[in-house]
């Protein structure tokens, strides 16, 4: 648990060839150090609701170099712990023309790793991975992990934060046992990135990170029907400023480069904060939340990276919505429009970090089309209500329930595939989580480049094993037939292409690898397993698939 000076952290965020940000949360104010050998860098802490953050710009480093780091507050030394059993926390910078090694996954809740947490969550595929590359000299570790949502859960909280809530507030009032306030969401990022073994992944691991719903709450802007819903409520306003305001200090602040974060309207406030006193961002950030939440186009969440030739985008498929019925979209206009530019070609491969799948299984496809359709009057106003309510009550909100940016996204991805924005890459492939199970599935395509879809899900939060059974039949049969039946008749656009399931379902929680390798992306699922001691899990190949390029680029 956290020691009494370093509340959480160090995370270990934007890393590239030179440079590093390091985040910590701490107890008090005060200044934070980062140290190498006879090497230093320091920031002071900022103020967010009574919690004191800091991030540190390490720059200057050699290009591939792995060296150990400490970090200290106000001189004195607070990682790593004394007695701590893991190795040494590194920084290692990006090596020129190393092939990329990516790590990513998505849905992770927090428990205990003993039997009873185990039993209830399965085996946390990310611990497994910590625990391997701390116990293997191995130098062949992931370049980066990327979280692609859902790693707190705001809405189907634990026992251990409903333990906290009601040491605050009754949890008989709404909003009951899921979160209301920034204390709240302060405390179940403590829980979540707190076990000593994860703890020390991500002090040495760099990561990268975007929201999906339950990191808010499910169905987060599902519609406009379900905004207005939650508006009603007493409680929702503080919670979506609390949301995002969490969000931009815990984990988008990292995603930045140094340059990105000398851009930031946030980070500017603290970066020219003169005097001793520590800056207290809270009125900035809550205000800041406030406007996203009206308006999408108020800031922007996605992000992108070019890593050893690989261009990484990573998409904000939730806050960037626009939900009036009119002018539906899954990105608002200056979302689309950046995405359009990040979507060329002249990558050894173009990644698409998306929390939704962009394709699901086709039946399910059609259905969320579907959905979406009639929601909006094609089979007439006495089935609007009802089409918002299943559309709601399971979950049809993916890129195939927003069609007009789908078949936008689509026609930008088979045109940097077939060459028209630049030279193909290898590949054009989407990774995803959020479904809670596992599958690779591929556009039917003769000719460019190969345009896949990769999800990995869950981290640690399985479905039971009845759902299981049932998410298999309805998604990858019974949807089929009626969803392809259902769609023509609700008049919804033609599909832009046709894919089918390379491999998959598998419901095991696992974390995923992505490899850039010369005979092409080789993608690697790996499950959480765990003998007789339920806190040394390990990981278990789960299933590979090397995707082979049609034609090679440079």
């Amino acid at each position: 648990m956290p020691t009494d000076v370093l509340v959480l952290g160090p995370l270990l965020r934007y890393v590239d060839e030179t440079s590093a940000a390091v985040w910590v949360e701490t107890a008090d104010g005060g200044s934070v150090t980062v140290r190498m050998a006879d090497r230093t860098w320091s920031a002071p802490t900022f103020r967010v609701h009574g919690h004191h953050y800091a991030l540190v710009e390490v720059s200057g480093l050699e290009p591939g170099s792995i060296t150990p780091y400490e970090v200290e507050v106000d001189e004195r030394q607070v990682w790593p712990p004394e007695d701590s059993p893991y190795p040494p926390s590194v920084i290692a910078t990006l090596k020129p023309g190393k092939p990329l090694r990516l790590a990513y996954g998505s849905c992770r809740t927090s428990v205990g790793h003993d039997e009873k947490g185990n039993g209830t969550h399965g085996v946390d595929a990310l611990r497994a991975l910590a625990l391997r590359m701390a116990g293997s000299e191995d130098t062949r570790w992931p370049d980066l992990v990327l979280f692609l949502g859902d790693q707190v859960y705001a809405d189907e909280t634990t026992e251990a934060m409903q333990e906290f809530i009601e040491s605050r507030r009754s949890i008989e009032e709404p909003p009951g046992e899921e979160l209301k306030d920034y204390e709240e969401y302060a405390h179940l990022y403590t829980l979540a990135w707190s076990d000593p073994a994860n703890r020390w992944l991500l002090s040495t691991l760099p990561s990268a990170m975007i929201f999906d719903d339950h990191d808010v709450r499910d169905d987060w802007n599902t519609s406009l029907a379900w905004k207005q819903k939650m508006d009603a409520t007493d409680w929702w306003h503080e919670r979506i400023v609390a949301a995002l305001s969490s969000y931009w200090v815990h984990q988008h602040l990292g995603n930045m480069s140094g340059e990105e974060r000398a851009k930031d309207v946030l980070w500017r406030r603290v970066s020219d904060h003169e005097g001793s006193d520590e800056f207290d961002l809270t009125a900035f950030v809550d205000d800041l939340s406030e406007r996203v939440d009206r308006d999408p186009e108020e800031y922007r969440w996605s992000y992108s990276r070019d890593l050893a030739g690989v261009r990484l985008i990573v998409l904000d498929s939730r806050a960037a919505r626009v939900l009036d019925p009119d002018r539906r979209e899954m990105l608002d206009v200056g979302e689309l429009a950046w995405l359009d530019e990040q979507m060329t070609g002249g990558f050894r491969h173009l990644l698409i970090g998306t929390g939704l799948p962009f394709l699901l299984p086709p039946g399910l496809h059609h259905l969320e089309a579907w959905s979406e359709a009639v929601a909006a009057g094609a089979w007439g106003k006495p089935l609007v209500r009802v089409a918002e309510l299943v559309r709601q009550t399971v979950d049809l909100e993916h890129w195939s329930a927003w069609q007009h940016t789908f078949q936008r996204v689509a026609a930008m991805a088979v045109e940097v595939a077939d060459g028209k924005r630049g030279p193909a890459p290898g590949t054009v492939t989407f990774l995803s989580g959020d479904v809670h199970h596992s599958y690779v599935s591929e556009v039917r395509r003769r000719d460019g480049s190969r345009i896949i879809q990769a999800v990995c899900s869950p981290i640690r939060n399985p479905l039971p094993r009845a759902f299981r059974f049932l998410t298999a039949v309805l998604a990858y049969a019974v949807a089929g037939p009626v969803g392809q039946l259902v769609s023509r008749a609700a008049n919804v656009p033609r599909l832009p292409f046709h894919w089918k399931k390379l491999e998959g379902p598998w419901f095991d929680n696992a974390i995923a690898t992505l490899e850039d390798r010369e005979d092409g992306l080789l993608l690697r699922w790996e499950k959480g397993c765990v003998g007789d001691d339920p806190a040394a899990p390990w990981l278990e190949t789960m299933a590979e698939e090397l995707v082979r390029p049609r034609r090679r680029t440079s």
